[in-house]
């Protein structure tokens, strides 16, 4: 195994033993949103706390915290997702959610029979820790691990932004 395997694997690891912004926000303010996956199991409830939702995407992310529980891939997913759009616009935590599906090779465009949307290059935005799941890729059955949490964020920021409108 190369270092830089070894090194992804440790964090990996890292966020899953000690998850970044664990725990509940008062919703509301906080949009509340539970996914799940049932092909394994895997939950994770995101709640979510925007500056002024009637921003629409110039809203800012003041607090998330994040629930759940599952396999060491949704929940480290999930942790190093939290700690990677606080303090960002709903815009650039839109960009950074299409990147790193990108980076999962998911195009939930061609899922639905649309043509693929065009994705920021995952170089451009920084992932950070996030790169740590590239490896996630080789085995397809848990790109939906890596997945959930941030397709739960996107539900979040909808239901945030449908509550102000």
């Amino acid at each position: 195994m190369s270092g830089l395997e070894d090194l992804y694997r440790e964090i990996i690891l890292d966020h899953y033993r000690n998850p970044r912004n664990r725990g509940e926000l008062p919703s509301p303010p906080a949009s509340r949103v539970e996914g799940f996956n049932p092909l394994c199991g895997d939950e994770i409830v995101v709640y979510l706390q925007l500056d002024d939702p009637s921003k629409g995407d110039d809203a800012v992310v003041t607090d998330v915290r994040i629930g759940g529980q599952g396999c060491s891939i949704s929940q480290s997913s999930a942790s190093m997702m939290s700690a990677a759009i606080g303090g960002r616009t709903v815009t650039e935590v839109k960009d950074l959610t299409k990147a790193f599906k990108s980076m999962m090779s998911i195009h939930e465009d061609e899922l639905d029979g649309a043509e693929p949307a065009e994705a920021p290059d995952p170089a451009e935005l920084r992932l950070g820790d996030l790169e740590a799941l590239r490896g996630v890729v080789k085995f397809p059955v848990r790109i939906k691990c890596a997945t959930l949490s941030w397709n739960t964020l996107l539900q979040a920021i909808d239901e945030a932004e449908t509550t102000t409108a």
